[in-house]
């Protein structure tokens, strides 16, 4: 959709478009409420704002949307594209980056007890495991931290992409 279009969306479909970007019902809130926006980058610009900080219920919230690393979204809802085409340059067919991703994964779950999130587009299958193997040993506080930074980038990244589809 085109930034012209957003701004007219109703406040009920504006929000239900941002859901798709991060699912955190304040935040698309906010975002929705902000309309127009004279460009995209005001548009993401408002979302980081948005987003900081989130709340731990947020960061919850939307992080139950997220698959893990290395496994592809199912389905046809928006996030679930949008997820896909951010993970595309984890090459999974390759086994031992598949094994070592789902390795990482459960680690880092049974240490946080949420999955690995991580801004995948534009990064290497080995960039993600380089940060998945040092986000490890961080303490919880920190981890959460990472963790909402990385999701205040997905969202602004998802909302630029679905503004220029």
């Amino acid at each position: 959709m085109t930034l012209d279009e957003f701004n007219r969306l109703s406040p009920e479909e504006a929000r239900e478009a941002l859901l798709a970007c991060a699912h955190a019902g304040r935040w698309a809130d906010a975002v929705a409420a902000g309309r127009p926006y004279a460009t995209v980058e005001d548009a993401a610009d408002a979302a980081l704002a948005a987003a900081d900080p989130w709340t731990d219920a947020e960061v919850d919230e939307a992080l139950s949307r997220h698959p893990r690393i290395g496994e592809r979204a199912q389905g046809d809802a928006v996030d679930a594209s949008m997820s896909r085409s951010e993970q595309s340059g984890v090459d999974t067919s390759d086994g031992d980056v598949q094994r070592r991703l789902a390795e990482g994964n459960r680690a880092y779950e049974e240490r946080f007890g949420h999955v690995f999130l991580i801004r995948a587009a534009g990064r290497s299958a080995e960039e993600i495991l380089e940060q998945l193997t040092e986000r490890l040993g961080n303490d919880a506080g920190t981890e959460r931290a990472n963790a909402a930074r990385n999701l205040r980038e997905i969202a602004a990244l998802r909302l630029k992409g679905m503004l220029r589809a």
